[in-house]
Protein backbone atom coordinates (compact mmCIF):
# COMPACT_ATOMS: atom_id res chain seq x y z
CA UNK A 1 0.00 0.00 0.00
CA UNK A 2 1.20 3.16 -0.88
CA UNK A 3 0.49 5.88 1.41
CA UNK A 4 1.28 8.72 -0.51
CA UNK A 5 -1.31 7.55 -3.44
CA UNK A 6 -3.95 10.53 -2.13
CA UNK A 7 -0.85 13.00 -2.93
CA UNK A 8 -0.40 11.09 -6.64
CA UNK A 9 -4.23 11.65 -7.26
CA UNK A 10 -3.88 15.06 -6.10
CA UNK A 11 -1.32 15.77 -8.53
CA UNK A 12 -2.78 14.22 -10.92
CA UNK A 13 -5.91 16.18 -10.52
CA UNK A 14 -4.12 19.47 -10.52
CA UNK A 15 -2.13 18.85 -13.40
CA UNK A 16 -4.08 17.39 -15.38
CA UNK A 17 -7.76 18.89 -15.12
CA UNK A 18 -7.39 21.96 -12.89
CA UNK A 19 -4.09 23.43 -14.99
CA UNK A 20 -5.21 21.37 -18.27
CA UNK A 21 -1.76 20.31 -19.32
CA UNK A 22 -1.82 17.48 -21.39
CA UNK A 23 -1.77 14.28 -19.81
CA UNK A 24 2.32 12.46 -20.67
CA UNK A 25 3.84 15.98 -22.09
CA UNK A 26 7.13 17.08 -21.43
CA UNK A 27 5.27 20.17 -19.25
CA UNK A 28 2.57 17.73 -17.65
CA UNK A 29 5.32 15.48 -16.58
CA UNK A 30 7.37 18.13 -14.85
CA UNK A 31 4.47 19.99 -13.33
CA UNK A 32 2.85 16.18 -11.87
CA UNK A 33 6.31 15.59 -10.64
CA UNK A 34 7.22 18.68 -9.07
CA UNK A 35 3.42 19.07 -7.15
CA UNK A 36 4.13 14.93 -6.07
CA UNK A 37 7.27 15.54 -4.20
CA UNK A 38 6.75 18.55 -3.13
CA UNK A 39 3.72 17.53 -0.99
CA UNK A 40 5.32 14.13 -0.33
CA UNK A 41 8.89 15.73 0.93
CA UNK A 42 7.19 18.47 3.04
CA UNK A 43 4.91 16.54 4.45
CA UNK A 44 7.71 13.94 5.36
CA UNK A 45 9.83 16.69 6.54
CA UNK A 46 7.56 18.44 8.77
CA UNK A 47 6.60 14.81 10.18
CA UNK A 48 9.81 13.83 11.19
CA UNK A 49 10.98 16.62 12.64
CA UNK A 50 8.43 16.40 14.63
CA UNK A 51 9.06 12.93 15.92
CA UNK A 52 12.48 13.83 16.00
CA UNK A 53 11.90 16.58 18.33
CA UNK A 54 9.82 14.29 20.44
CA UNK A 55 12.87 11.38 20.45
CA UNK A 56 15.23 14.68 21.34
CA UNK A 57 12.89 15.22 24.48
CA UNK A 58 12.43 12.24 25.99
CA UNK A 59 15.74 10.44 25.36
CA UNK A 60 18.91 11.12 26.75
CA UNK A 61 20.43 11.69 23.51
CA UNK A 62 23.79 12.91 25.35
CA UNK A 63 24.63 9.44 26.99
CA UNK A 64 23.37 8.04 23.55
CA UNK A 65 26.01 9.70 21.91
CA UNK A 66 28.56 9.10 24.50
CA UNK A 67 27.98 5.48 23.76
CA UNK A 68 28.36 5.33 20.14
CA UNK A 69 31.35 7.43 20.47
CA UNK A 70 33.08 6.13 23.16
CA UNK A 71 32.51 2.27 22.85
CA UNK A 72 34.10 0.03 20.40
CA UNK A 73 31.22 -1.03 18.27
CA UNK A 74 33.43 -2.95 15.60
CA UNK A 75 31.29 -1.68 12.52
CA UNK A 76 27.94 -2.78 14.48
CA UNK A 77 26.67 0.73 14.29
CA UNK A 78 27.51 1.25 10.47
CA UNK A 79 25.26 -1.94 10.09
CA UNK A 80 22.63 -1.14 12.13
CA UNK A 81 22.46 2.31 10.44
CA UNK A 82 22.28 0.57 6.82
CA UNK A 83 19.89 -1.68 7.81
CA UNK A 84 17.65 1.30 9.38
CA UNK A 85 17.88 2.57 5.55
CA UNK A 86 16.67 -0.37 4.13
CA UNK A 87 13.56 -0.65 6.27
CA UNK A 88 13.52 3.12 5.20
CA UNK A 89 13.18 2.93 1.75
CA UNK A 90 12.91 6.64 0.54
CA UNK A 91 14.43 7.90 -2.50
CA UNK A 92 17.35 10.41 -1.61
CA UNK A 93 15.60 13.49 -0.88
CA UNK A 94 13.00 12.36 0.88
CA UNK A 95 15.78 10.10 3.24
CA UNK A 96 17.19 13.87 4.16
CA UNK A 97 14.71 14.74 6.71
CA UNK A 98 15.57 11.72 9.18
CA UNK A 99 19.25 12.34 8.15
CA UNK A 100 19.11 15.67 9.21
CA UNK A 101 17.11 14.46 12.44
CA UNK A 102 19.63 12.31 13.34
CA UNK A 103 22.66 15.06 13.35
CA UNK A 104 20.68 16.98 15.43
CA UNK A 105 20.08 14.42 18.02
CA UNK A 106 23.55 13.77 18.17
CA UNK A 107 24.19 10.59 16.38
CA UNK A 108 28.04 10.11 15.03
CA UNK A 109 28.66 11.78 11.47
CA UNK A 110 29.75 8.47 9.89
CA UNK A 111 26.70 6.88 11.32
CA UNK A 112 24.65 9.20 9.61
CA UNK A 113 26.11 8.88 6.26
CA UNK A 114 25.58 5.20 6.60
CA UNK A 115 21.90 5.67 6.81
CA UNK A 116 22.15 8.17 3.95
CA UNK A 117 23.44 6.13 1.61
CA UNK A 118 21.40 2.85 2.10
CA UNK A 119 18.59 4.63 2.51
CA UNK A 120 17.64 4.99 -1.15
CA UNK A 121 20.52 2.60 -2.52
CA UNK A 122 19.01 -0.50 -0.94
CA UNK A 123 15.23 0.31 -1.78
CA UNK A 124 11.75 -1.69 -2.33
CA UNK A 125 12.73 -1.94 -5.73
CA UNK A 126 16.00 -4.13 -4.63
CA UNK A 127 14.06 -5.98 -2.26
CA UNK A 128 10.86 -6.62 -4.10
CA UNK A 129 11.24 -6.22 -7.82
CA UNK A 130 14.55 -7.35 -8.44
CA UNK A 131 14.01 -11.04 -8.10
CA UNK A 132 11.04 -10.77 -11.11
CA UNK A 133 13.47 -8.98 -12.92
CA UNK A 134 17.23 -10.11 -12.71
CA UNK A 135 16.82 -13.17 -10.66
CA UNK A 136 17.27 -13.82 -6.69
CA UNK A 137 21.26 -14.22 -7.17
CA UNK A 138 21.48 -10.68 -8.54
CA UNK A 139 18.89 -9.57 -5.91
CA UNK A 140 21.24 -11.37 -3.06
CA UNK A 141 24.30 -9.64 -4.43
CA UNK A 142 22.92 -6.24 -5.01
CA UNK A 143 21.51 -5.77 -1.60
CA UNK A 144 24.21 -6.91 0.40
CA UNK A 145 26.91 -5.07 -1.63
CA UNK A 146 24.73 -1.98 -1.39
CA UNK A 147 24.92 -2.38 2.47
CA UNK A 148 28.68 -2.81 2.05
CA UNK A 149 28.41 -0.01 0.03
CA UNK A 150 26.93 2.09 3.10
CA UNK A 151 29.00 0.81 5.76
CA UNK A 152 31.82 1.60 3.80
CA UNK A 153 30.80 4.74 2.98
CA UNK A 154 29.99 6.15 6.23
CA UNK A 155 32.91 4.42 7.98
CA UNK A 156 34.97 6.57 5.91
CA UNK A 157 33.17 9.88 6.19
CA UNK A 158 33.31 8.97 10.39
CA UNK A 159 36.93 8.42 10.28
CA UNK A 160 37.87 11.58 8.14
CA UNK A 161 36.65 13.27 10.70
CA UNK A 162 34.39 15.60 9.21
CA UNK A 163 31.98 17.09 11.97
CA UNK A 164 33.56 20.81 11.38
CA UNK A 165 31.74 20.72 8.19
CA UNK A 166 28.10 20.30 9.31
CA UNK A 167 26.57 23.52 10.24
CA UNK A 168 26.39 24.39 13.84
CA UNK A 169 22.57 24.29 14.38
CA UNK A 170 22.49 20.68 13.01
CA UNK A 171 24.91 19.63 15.71
CA UNK A 172 23.06 20.79 18.84
CA UNK A 173 21.87 18.69 20.95
CA UNK A 174 18.29 20.60 22.03
CA UNK A 175 18.01 19.95 25.37
CA UNK A 176 14.88 18.99 27.59
CA UNK A 177 13.29 21.90 29.43
CA UNK A 178 12.23 19.58 31.82
CA UNK A 179 15.90 18.71 32.46
CA UNK A 180 16.52 22.58 33.28
CA UNK A 181 14.61 23.36 36.10
CA UNK A 182 15.78 22.67 39.19
CA UNK A 183 12.91 21.55 40.51
CA UNK A 184 10.53 18.55 39.27
CA UNK A 185 7.23 20.08 38.58
CA UNK A 186 5.75 18.53 35.87
CA UNK A 187 5.55 20.38 32.34
CA UNK A 188 1.78 20.77 30.38
CA UNK A 189 0.78 18.36 27.55
CA UNK A 190 0.05 21.55 25.57
CA UNK A 191 3.46 23.39 26.37
CA UNK A 192 4.80 19.98 25.36
CA UNK A 193 3.28 20.18 22.08
CA UNK A 194 4.22 23.39 21.04
CA UNK A 195 7.75 23.10 22.23
CA UNK A 196 7.90 19.92 20.26
CA UNK A 197 6.56 21.94 17.38
CA UNK A 198 8.53 25.24 17.51
CA UNK A 199 11.43 22.72 17.68
CA UNK A 200 10.86 20.87 14.98
CA UNK A 201 9.88 23.67 12.53
CA UNK A 202 12.76 25.43 12.87
CA UNK A 203 14.67 22.84 11.32
CA UNK A 204 12.24 22.22 8.39
CA UNK A 205 11.68 26.18 7.24
CA UNK A 206 15.71 26.43 7.13
CA UNK A 207 15.48 23.14 4.84
CA UNK A 208 12.04 23.86 3.09
CA UNK A 209 13.71 26.75 0.40
CA UNK A 210 16.33 24.33 -0.58
CA UNK A 211 13.46 21.31 -1.14
CA UNK A 212 11.56 23.92 -3.27
CA UNK A 213 14.60 24.43 -5.36
CA UNK A 214 15.89 20.80 -5.23
CA UNK A 215 12.26 19.40 -6.06
CA UNK A 216 12.40 22.10 -9.21
CA UNK A 217 15.09 20.87 -10.77
CA UNK A 218 14.37 17.37 -10.13
CA UNK A 219 10.92 18.06 -11.84
CA UNK A 220 12.83 19.88 -14.68
CA UNK A 221 14.45 16.86 -15.41
CA UNK A 222 12.22 14.16 -14.95
CA UNK A 223 9.98 15.96 -17.39
CA UNK A 224 12.25 16.91 -20.52
CA UNK A 225 15.17 14.54 -20.70
CA UNK A 226 14.29 11.85 -22.48
CA UNK A 227 15.40 8.43 -21.58
CA UNK A 228 16.60 7.50 -25.01
CA UNK A 229 19.03 10.08 -25.10
CA UNK A 230 20.81 8.21 -21.86
CA UNK A 231 20.38 4.88 -23.57
CA UNK A 232 22.52 5.18 -26.36
CA UNK A 233 25.75 6.21 -24.97
CA UNK A 234 25.73 3.53 -22.40
CA UNK A 235 25.58 0.55 -24.81
CA UNK A 236 29.08 0.15 -25.06
CA UNK A 237 31.53 -2.75 -22.97
CA UNK A 238 34.66 0.12 -22.60
CA UNK A 239 35.75 0.58 -19.02
CA UNK A 240 34.64 3.99 -19.29
CA UNK A 241 30.57 3.58 -19.41
CA UNK A 242 30.69 2.36 -16.08
CA UNK A 243 31.96 5.75 -14.73
CA UNK A 244 30.01 7.71 -17.49
CA UNK A 245 26.68 6.07 -16.27
CA UNK A 246 27.35 6.90 -12.83
CA UNK A 247 27.95 10.90 -13.80
CA UNK A 248 25.40 10.83 -16.42
CA UNK A 249 22.92 9.11 -13.34
CA UNK A 250 24.49 11.70 -10.86
CA UNK A 251 22.26 14.93 -11.92
CA UNK A 252 19.01 13.22 -12.93
CA UNK A 253 16.53 12.47 -9.78
CA UNK A 254 13.93 9.90 -9.49
CA UNK A 255 13.03 7.00 -6.86
CA UNK A 256 13.77 3.93 -7.76
CA UNK A 257 10.79 2.00 -8.72
CA UNK A 258 10.32 4.96 -11.31
CA UNK A 259 13.40 4.19 -12.89
CA UNK A 260 13.35 0.79 -12.99
CA UNK A 261 11.78 0.32 -15.96
CA UNK A 262 14.10 2.06 -18.08
CA UNK A 263 17.05 0.23 -16.62
CA UNK A 264 14.81 -3.31 -17.58
CA UNK A 265 14.55 -1.64 -20.67
CA UNK A 266 18.30 -0.46 -21.21
CA UNK A 267 19.28 -4.44 -20.23
CA UNK A 268 16.80 -5.57 -23.33
CA UNK A 269 18.68 -3.31 -25.97
CA UNK A 270 21.87 -4.04 -25.16
CA UNK A 271 23.46 -2.29 -22.16
CA UNK A 272 25.24 -4.31 -19.80
CA UNK A 273 23.68 -5.10 -16.18
CA UNK A 274 26.44 -3.06 -13.80
CA UNK A 275 26.18 -0.38 -16.20
CA UNK A 276 22.67 -0.23 -15.79
CA UNK A 277 22.79 -0.20 -12.18
CA UNK A 278 25.06 2.16 -11.84
CA UNK A 279 23.07 4.34 -13.54
CA UNK A 280 19.74 3.53 -11.65
CA UNK A 281 21.82 3.68 -8.51
CA UNK A 282 23.34 7.36 -9.28
CA UNK A 283 20.02 8.54 -9.74
CA UNK A 284 18.11 7.01 -6.97
CA UNK A 285 21.39 8.06 -4.41
CA UNK A 286 22.87 10.91 -5.80
CA UNK A 287 21.04 14.34 -7.31
CA UNK A 288 21.49 17.89 -7.49
CA UNK A 289 18.00 18.16 -5.64
CA UNK A 290 19.64 16.24 -3.07
CA UNK A 291 22.80 18.32 -3.03
CA UNK A 292 20.94 21.67 -2.87
CA UNK A 293 18.80 20.12 0.59
CA UNK A 294 21.99 18.97 2.18
CA UNK A 295 24.06 22.05 1.32
CA UNK A 296 22.08 23.78 3.99
CA UNK A 297 23.22 21.46 6.79
CA UNK A 298 26.73 21.35 5.81
CA UNK A 299 29.75 22.80 4.40
CA UNK A 300 30.64 22.20 0.59
CA UNK A 301 33.46 19.92 1.83
CA UNK A 302 31.61 17.30 3.52
CA UNK A 303 29.36 17.35 0.51
CA UNK A 304 31.78 16.88 -2.04
CA UNK A 305 33.22 13.99 0.29
CA UNK A 306 29.72 12.34 0.27
CA UNK A 307 29.24 12.20 -3.31
CA UNK A 308 32.98 11.26 -4.15
CA UNK A 309 33.05 8.16 -1.89
CA UNK A 310 29.30 7.32 -3.21
CA UNK A 311 30.43 7.59 -6.37
CA UNK A 312 33.21 5.10 -6.25
CA UNK A 313 30.80 2.82 -4.41
CA UNK A 314 28.28 2.80 -7.21
CA UNK A 315 31.13 2.42 -10.32
CA UNK A 316 32.48 -0.70 -7.65
CA UNK A 317 28.74 -1.93 -8.08
CA UNK A 318 28.73 -1.28 -11.46
CA UNK A 319 31.90 -3.25 -12.14
CA UNK A 320 31.32 -6.04 -10.25
CA UNK A 321 28.12 -6.99 -11.83
CA UNK A 322 29.33 -6.22 -15.50
CA UNK A 323 32.20 -8.82 -14.45
CA UNK A 324 30.14 -11.55 -13.09
CA UNK A 325 27.62 -10.89 -16.25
Amino acid sequence: MDIFAPVQVLADVTTYRVLGITYNSYLGNAVNFFIYDLIKIGLLLVAINYFMAIVRYYLPVKKINDVLTKRRWYGLDYLVAALLGVVTPFCSCSSIPLFIGFLSAGIPIGVTFAFLISSPLVNEASLFLFPAMFGMKVTILYNIIGIIVAMVGGWLIGRLSMERFVEPEFLKLRSNPNKQAEGTQKVPITSLLKFWWRDGMTITKEIFPYVVLGVAIGAIIHGFVPDSLVEQYLTNDEWWVVPLATLAGVPLYANSVSVLPIVEASVGKGVNLGTAFAFMTAIVTLSIPAALMLKKAMRWQLLAAFFGITIVGIMLIGYVFNYLS
